[in-house]
C-alpha cells in the first residue's frame, strides 16, 4: 500500500528492514522511549502565521546559552576568537561579491582578486618569494602544510598535537598515507 507522499510499498520497508538486519520499525525504534513518540497527527500543532513562529521562535532561542557564552568544543576546531574589523570590510568589496570558486574564471574574479593581494601582500611583508593562498579549508590547509613539512625535510614523518580537530586530522591522514609519511600524536 502506498500512501499519499510516501511512495515506499509495506514490500519497500520490509526490503529495507531486512536490509538493516531489524524485523520491524518498532525493533528499529525500540531504544526511543515511549514518551519519545508523537501519537497520531493530531498531536502536531495548528501552523503559525509568519509573525507567530516568528515571536514563537524568539522565545525559545531566549531559553539558550549563547556559544561566546561558554567554552564547549575545546580542541574540536570551534574557539573563541577576534575576528579584525577589517574582514567585514573586505567582504563587502563590490569586486569580490562575484567571488564563487577559482574553477570558474568568468565567475570567479573576486576570488582571484583576493587571494592575488593577500599573497602580494604576504610576499612583501615576510619577504618570501612565494605565498599560497589556494586553500578553501584549515583541514586541507593544514594537511598542505604537512605535505610541505615533509617534502623540504625529506622527513617520512610528522608529530601533529593531539587536542588538533580531529577531522582536520582524518583529512592530514587522507593526504599523507599514500605518501608513506607517518603520524605521530604527541
Amino acid at each position: 500500500m502506498t500512501r499519499a507522499y510516501i511512495p515506499m510499498t509495506d514490500a519497500d520497508r520490509e526490503a529495507m528492514l531486512a536490509a538493516i538486519g531489524v524485523g520491524s520499525a518498532d525493533e528499529l525504534f525500540k531504544d526511543i522511549p515511549p514518551e519519545g513518540f508523537v501519537d497520531g497527527i493530531d498531536a502536531i500543532p495548528a501552523p503559525l502565521s509568519e509573525m507567530e513562529l516568528l515571536r514563537e521562535m524568539q522565545r525559545q532561542s531566549a531559553a539558550n546559552t549563547a556559544a561566546g557564552e561558554v567554552a564547549f568544543f575545546r580542541g574540536g576546531g570551534v574557539y573563541r576568537h577576534f575576528t579584525p574589523s577589517i574582514v567585514s570590510e573586505m567582504l563587502r568589496r563590490g569586486e569580490f561579491l562575484t567571488s564563487y570558486t577559482p574553477y570558474q574564471a568568468e565567475a570567479s574574479q573576486g576570488t582571484l582578486q583576493a587571494a592575488f593581494e593577500f599573497q602580494s601582500l604576504i610576499c612583501a611583508l615576510t619577504g618570501m618569494e612565494v605565498a599560497n593562498a589556494g586553500m578553501y579549508d584549515g583541514a586541507s590547509s593544514l594537511a598542505e602544510a604537512c605535505l610541505m613539512a615533509c617534502r623540504v625535510t625529506g622527513r617520512q614523518r610528522l608529530a601533529i598535537a593531539e587536542s588538533v580537530n580531529p577531522q582536520h586530522l582524518e583529512v592530514v591522514r587522507t593526504y599523507v598515507e599514500p605518501q608513506g609519511i607517518d603520524i605521530d600524536l604527541v
